[in-house]
């Protein structure tokens, strides 16, 4: 399950891609300036940035640089609605991977995405922490207190999707839409039981005090002090 960050100021623009992105099953973080991008790629982990060249602050070439700068290696791909040979290279020289004119056709910003996401990642930068639980998504090994934990890939999915946003709530079907394929025949029973091991396997067999807790009506969160 990718995540993305969507930068882009245009809030028409934005709401359109940002359905786009969720409909075909990407976690998706929106960002209106650059500076604001620069701190969702200090903070958090993501494996593709969708970034407009035009910002209100500093512009996307900016970014671009700002993050290949401090050794950032997240696929970037532009969007412009400069078209020219000069405009293309000076945005790949900036550090972005490819590079799309407005006005595009969804279709190709699909395959663009997807060809970036098939491209092998050069590093393994890709580690979440939340308290004590570790969790390398490009490895697929999750650790509590340094020994590791054997999960199954629907258990590891849930517990990535919740590091990935920790001390926020998803509710059963949430996390059905986000970890299941959309055809599964699975249910929301499938994914409490699911959820019940992963949780005696991290040890919490209390929910007051365990790291993934439930709230009635919102759903489990895991808790990041």
């Amino acid at each position: 399950m990718a995540k993305i960050l969507l930068v882009e100021d245009d809030k028409n623009l934005a709401y359109l891609l940002k359905m786009q992105l969720e409909q075909n099953k990407f976690m998706v973080e929106h960002a209106k300036c650059g500076l604001d991008a620069l701190t969702y790629l200090r903070t958090q982990i993501f494996d593709l940035v969708i970034l407009d060249w035009m910002l209100p602050d500093i512009s996307g070439i900016e970014v671009c640089k700002e993050h290949r700068g401090i050794g950032g290696k997240t696929p970037i791909l532009m969007l412009t609605a400069r078209g020219e040979i000069e405009d293309k290279a000076s945005g790949l020289n900036s550090g972005a991977d490819d590079y799309l004119v407005k006005p595009f056709h969804p279709t190709e910003l699909d395959a663009r995405i997807n060809a970036l996401l098939r491209r092998p990642q050069s590093y393994s930068g890709k580690t979440l922490k939340v308290c004590d639980v570790e969790l390398d998504s490009t490895n697929s090994v999750v650790t509590r207190g340094g020994i590791q934990i054997d999960l199954t890939a629907k258990e590891f999915g849930m517990l990535e999707l919740l590091m990935r946003y920790p001390n926020k709530s998803f509710t059963l079907e949430a996390i059905l839409d986000r970890v299941w394929d959309a055809d599964s025949n699975a249910s929301i029973d499938s994914v409490r039981t699911h959820m019940k091991t992963l949780r005696k396997k991290l040890g919490d067999n209390n929910d007051e005090n365990g790291i993934i807790r439930t709230k009635r009506g919102q759903g489990y969160r895991i808790v990041d002090n």
